[in-house]
């Protein structure tokens, strides 16, 4: 049988392959979705769900190295490095290791709040127009505080945040506890980025998947892609299902997106940092927007149809075990903060790899020496984040259209 030929073919059915997916569509292309498991089964699926311009700084921050260290044997941490003897782990990290400063701090900042900015406005629009019923809120974010040391360090760190277009307001513990009954005493203050929101991802996710079937898009789940040659007219995949042609393919595959660069002799140094969730049934009492308590960074989102508990960073490669010990640290940080920490039941417990990089920007572009392959991968803690900005950019870059902000601070061609 002739293998489908088709106008671009996408690799990875996360929330940045399907927003490319839906992007393009809008701009008159067309597209075919790949997945190897289900659409949304990776990263895309377990996180917190929360929108945060308010999370433009980097990890890579002044102080972060002497804190890892700090943290590099306790398993429980909210950064943890599982040790190991793995030579691109150790180049990456001293790659990161040399960004911890504080003007590669404020140039990672502007470029992911260009891309969060961006996306923040395009994410609700797109649910507007396109009816995505995804339990989207715009109802801000909290971050908590009990120590008052690290309170005063995001006080200080919130007031810069301006620069870059992101409202922060902040509260003395005492009048946050009389607005927030959920909260147990002790809360020393609170700042809230009013400007960010939450959705459910799981639900995000299959609602792209469900727009971009309905404007014409293929999506084939189940379909491993295991080659990409390129043609002087296209490209040509070998999957588990077939044989796939294209005039252009874009690589979207998260965390497996580096293994997969590789056989094209492309550079893509991402590391996957793997990241928890634990999913109840919705307490009585719950917060009323979602929060981060910053001392033991546990991220609480409560949604009509459930309560997520997620974060914690863990460089453990691609070990996909659920480490109760992480999850236990989980818990135990809500109940330091909440009255109700917990729902009756257990819906899931998951962890899943964020494709981080050591300049936190994600890889968004042409691929070097390769024209009709592009790249969208890298988004490390902030994919659904940036969804919606990335798969607009992607499409104007290859539609030739003027993006509405500067694409080079994402230039694969960094790592080259």
């Amino acid at each position: 049988m002739k293998s489908p030929h088709d106008d671009v073919l996408i690799l990875g059915g996360g929330a940045i392959g399907l927003a490319t997916a839906l992007a393009l569509l809008d701009a008159g292309r067309g597209v075919r979705v790949m997945d190897a498991g289900s659409v949304g089964g990776g990263a895309s699926h377990g996180n917190c769900g929360t929108i945060t311009p308010s999370h433009a700084p980097p990890l890579a921050a002044p102080g972060v190295v002497a804190q890892a260290l700090r943290w590099m044997f306790t398993p429980d941490a909210p950064l943890y490095l599982k040790p190991r003897v793995d030579p691109a782990l150790w180049h990456w990290l001293l790659r990161f290791a040399a960004r911890c400063n504080a003007r590669d701090w404020r140039t990672s900042t502007q470029a992911r709040s260009a891309l969060l900015n961006d996306a923040r406005p395009r994410l609700a629009d797109w649910v507007g127009r396109y009816g995505l019923a995804c339990e989207f809120e715009e109802e801000g974010l909290d971050y908590v505080f009990r120590d008052p040391r690290k309170f005063q360090q995001y006080v200080d760190e919130a007031a810069m945040l301006a620069e870059f277009g992101i409202a922060t307001e902040v509260f003395d513990g005492a009048a946050y506890e009389r607005d927030e009954p959920a909260m147990l005493p002790g809360v020393t203050g609170a700042i809230r980025f009013p400007g960010d929101a939450r959705l459910r991802p799981d639900r995000y996710v299959a609602e792209l998947a469900r727009v971009v079937r309905e404007r014409g898009g293929q999506i084939e789940e189940q379909c491993r892609v295991d080659r990409l040659d390129t043609t002087t007219t296209g490209v040509r995949l070998t999957t588990s299902q077939g044989a796939r042609e294209g005039r252009e393919a874009v690589i979207a595959l998260g965390a497996w997106t580096p293994a997969f660069a590789r056989t094209l002799g492309l550079k893509a140094p991402i590391q996957p940092g793997k990241g928890y969730s634990i999913t109840y049934s919705r307490p009585a009492l719950v917060p009323r927007r979602p929060m981060v308590l910053k001392d033991r960074s546990v991220c609480v989102t409560v949604w009509d149809s459930g309560f997520r508990l997620g974060s914690t960073m863990e460089f453990s490669g691609h070990d996909d075990t659920l480490n109760e010990t992480r999850l236990s640290a989980l818990e135990r940080g809500a109940r330091q903060f909440l009255r109700e920490p917990m729902g009756a039941e257990v819906h899931e417990r998951w962890c899943g790899w964020r494709p981080m990089t050591w300049d936190d920007l994600p890889l968004l572009g042409r691929a070097p020496r390769h024209e009709h392959v592009w790249l969208a991968a890298g988004h490390g803690m902030l994919g659904i984040s940036m969804s919606s900005a990335t798969g607009q950019l992607m499409a104007d870059l290859m539609t030739g259209r003027t993006p509405a902000f500067d694409p080079t601070p994402y230039r694969p061609e960094r790592f080259a």
